[in-house]
C-alpha cells in the first residue's frame, strides 16, 4: 500500500521527467537557414581576422558588424579590445551572439541588438563589417556614402554595385570555403566642385573615390585622374603629382615634386 509520501515522491519525479523532457533545447543555427534579408552562412574565423585586419582596426575605433548571425566578428573585435556592436534580426541569433560573447568574456565589449538594417543608425561607427547580398550592399550604399570621410567598410565577397573596393584581399589560411575573399571600401568626401589653389584653379568631378577633370594653370589647362581616400586627395595632371585635403570649402593643395616625392 503506498504512503501519502510515496504518492507525492512519485508524482515529483514523474513532474521532473516530464519538465525535462519538455524545456527547450538550446537554439543552434544551420548554415543557409532563412533570414529577413540574406540565408545565414558563417564568415570563416581566418577571413573575419582579414576583415579586421584590412580595416586596420584599433581600440579607438566602434565597430557595426550588419548581420551580424551568430556574433563571430564583433566577439573578435571585442578580444582586440574595441567596442563592437552587432546588428542582427533574427532575435534567436542575438540572444545565441550574447551567449558566445559571455563565453568568451566580452560582454563589455561587445553588443547585439535586434534591429533592422534600414532602420539603423550606423553614423556612430568607424568601421562597418558585413556579408550581405550584392543588391542589398547596393540598398545601403547611399547611407554608407553619408557616413563621415574615412570610415572603413569592409564586406565579405560581395561587391557594392559599381563602386570599386579600395582594397581586396584575400584570407590565407584556415579558409578552404567559397568565402574568403574581403573588399574594404574607406568612404570618400565629396569633393566635386572647383577650387582655387596657389598651383592652379582645380575642378573636380567625382564618382564615388574616383576623381577627374581638370587642372588650369599658367594659361593651360590640364586633365587630370585621381583619387580620394577619405579626406585625402591626390591626382596627377600635366605630368605633375599632387596631394591635398579639403578645408571646410577651401583646398590645401602641394605639389609631390615639391616635396621631394613622385607621383
Amino acid at each position: 500500500m503506498l504512503t501519502f509520501t510515496r504518492i507525492a515522491a512519485v508524482f515529483l519525479f514523474a513532474f521532473a521527467n516530464l519538465a525535462f523532457a519538455q524545456a527547450p533545447s538550446a537554439y543552434e543555427p544551420s548554415v543557409g537557414q532563412e533570414g529577413k534579408d540574406v540565408v545565414w552562412v558563417p564568415t570563416p574565423q581566418s577571413l573575419v581576422n582579414k576583415m579586421l585586419d584590412m580595416a586596420k582596426l584599433t581600440p579607438k575605433d566602434f565597430l557595426m558588424d550588419l548581420g551580424s548571425g551568430d556574433g563571430r566578428t564583433v566577439i573578435t573585435a571585442a578580444k582586440r579590445g574595441v567596442r563592437a556592436m552587432g546588428i542582427e534580426y533574427n532575435p534567436d541569433m542575438v540572444e545565441l551572439s550574447k551567449r558566445n560573447a559571455e563565453k568568451e568574456g566580452v560582454t563589455g565589449k561587445a553588443t547585439f541588438v535586434k534591429a533592422d538594417l534600414f532602420e539603423t543608425d550606423f553614423s556612430k561607427a568607424t568601421v562597418i563589417t558585413m556579408f550581405l547580398l550584392p543588391d542589398i550592399n547596393l540598398k545601403l550604399r547611399p547611407k554608407i556614402l553619408n557616413l563621415k570621410p574615412g570610415t572603413r567598410i569592409v564586406s565579405n565577397t560581395f561587391t557594392m554595385g559599381d563602386s570599386h573596393a579600395d582594397e581586396t584581399g584575400n584570407a590565407e589560411n584556415g579558409c578552404e570555403s567559397s568565402w574568403c575573399t574581403a573588399l574594404l571600401w574607406i568612404v570618400p568626401a565629396k569633393v566635386a566642385g572647383s577650387y582655387k589653389t596657389p598651383q592652379g584653379e582645380v575642378t573636380f568631378k567625382q564618382d564615388f573615390q574616383m576623381l577627374s577633370g581638370t587642372l588650369r594653370t599658367e594659361g593651360k589647362t590640364y586633365g587630370l585622374q585621381g583619387k580620394v581616400r577619405g579626406e585625402n586627395i591626390t591626382f596627377s595632371a600635366g605630368g605633375k603629382s599632387y596631394a591635398g585635403k579639403l578645408k571646410g570649402k577651401a583646398l590645401e593643395l602641394e605639389s609631390l615634386a615639391a616635396r621631394g616625392l613622385r607621383g
